[in-house]
């Protein structure tokens, strides 16, 4: 590992990157949280995920439309799609000129409101690009190959409602502390959030055991085992599971908020070393997943500070957009410059076993990524065009 832990590396941030600011651990922390998220997805497009990604969108509560919270990413079914090819010599593409360009090859957009967004505007992309949006779906952009001249470009409609979500969680530890004061709250809001999201709710029995609990539209329930109802939804074709069904899924980051150390200084992810945060999310989320000090610390070493030259690229827009006097970010989940997406997609295409390595399984405690990655596949490939008519 390069660093002996996120916090280190925090601190080094602090001093060499954002030592311009008014509160330089505060910023490099901001920014560590911003890692978490990229590397969170550029994980899901690699497991191929590109076109049902959405990023911060508005997640309704279940049997409570009132109330929405906004979530790092949530997925969405497909409803069509389209392949269109766009003159690179656009100063900008926005989605104006995207949506004139879908409108001429026959692409049906009655009922559409278009937003003014810029998938491509000065080499900055912005992912998982909105376009429009209608009443019950959005109409998003994405480049799916440079053709030297041209850029072609994938456009598909996303149904508004997710069939799972992802949130990041990463609290930073004050000099002297054993964890970081908002740590409970980042906690609670997670779980409130994981617990609000789908039909298939959590209960528990009087002996401790997690019960799971499923409403059919006609008012009957299912009540199981959580694990062994969560897998039987995730599996099945029957619309009554499938229909609001979300599959929530945490990430938190720095084991000094989550993880108590053992008296060798070592660190167990067994469930007796989980802070009382942890276990709160844990019971909460469907899957929750740890991504390890040595994880991030590896991405931010090999990719950000200390490159090789086939990644410098990568540093240098990573500097570039935290250096004072700065005009635009771009090195974020939502803004990225378009060579170093294209440096992040090809890294974890080539390196995705050690990155899917970088993370632990907190819970489900019997399960593994690869099985995560598999229910994913599962529920993207549902007939949801039946299941939510």
């Amino acid at each position: 590992m390069a660093y002996e832990s996120v916090d280190k590396l925090q601190k080094l941030l602090a001093e060499d990157v954002f030592n311009h600011t008014k509160d330089p651990k505060k910023a490099s922390g901001r920014a560590l949280g911003t890692l978490v998220e990229i590397i969170t997805y550029y994980l899901l497009k690699t497991w191929g995920l590109n076109n049902q990604i959405s990023i911060e969108r508005g997640l309704v509560e279940y049997g409570n439309p009132d109330i929405t919270h906004n979530v790092e990413y949530s997925l969405h079914p497909i409803v069509r799609s389209s392949i269109i090819n766009i003159d690179k010599s656009e100063k900008s593409i926005t989605s104006n000129i995207i949506l004139k360009a879908l409108t001429s090859s026959g692409f049906d957009l009655k009922g559409f409101e278009r937003k003014s967004n810029q998938l491509l505007s000065n080499s900055i992309l912005r992912n998982a690009c909105t376009i429009a949006i209608s009443e019950n779906s959005f109409l998003l952009c994405s480049i799916k190959s440079d053709n030297g001249e041209k850029l072609e470009l994938h456009i598909y409609e996303q149904n508004k409602k997710p069939y799972a979500m992802f949130e990041c969680k990463r609290v930073g530890i004050e000099e002297g502390m054993t964890k970081g004061p908002q740590t409970i709250e980042k906690a609670k809001q997670g779980a409130y959030v994981a617990r609000a999201a789908s039909s298939l709710q959590k209960i528990r029995s009087e002996s401790g055991e997690m019960q799971g609990i499923i409403y059919k539209s006609d008012g009957t329930y299912i009540i199981k085992p959580y694990l062994s109802l969560m897998d039987e939804v995730i599996f099945s074709s029957d619309k009554e599971l499938l229909r609001k069904f979300i599959l929530t899924i945490g990430v938190v980051s720095n084991h000094g908020n989550w993880i108590k150390k053992t008296t060798s200084g070592e660190l167990n992810f067994s469930e007796e070393n989980f802070q009382k945060e942890l276990m709160v999310l844990a019971q909460s989320y469907d899957w929750l997943l740890f991504l390890t000090d040595k994880g991030l610390s590896d991405f931010i070493d090999k990719l950000l500070l200390h490159p090789t030259t086939e990644f410098k690229f990568l540093r240098d827009t990573f500097l570039s957009s935290y250096a004072e006097g700065k005009k635009k970010n771009q090195f974020t989940k939502v803004q990225m410059n378009i060579e170093a997406d294209r440096i992040l997609l090809k890294y974890f295409s080539e390196n995705i076993s050690i990155v899917e390595s970088w993370f632990n399984v907190i819970s489900p405690s019997k399960k593994s990524l690869a099985i995560l990655n598999n229910e994913l596949e599962e529920l993207k490939n549902k007939n949801w065009k039946t299941i939510l008519v």
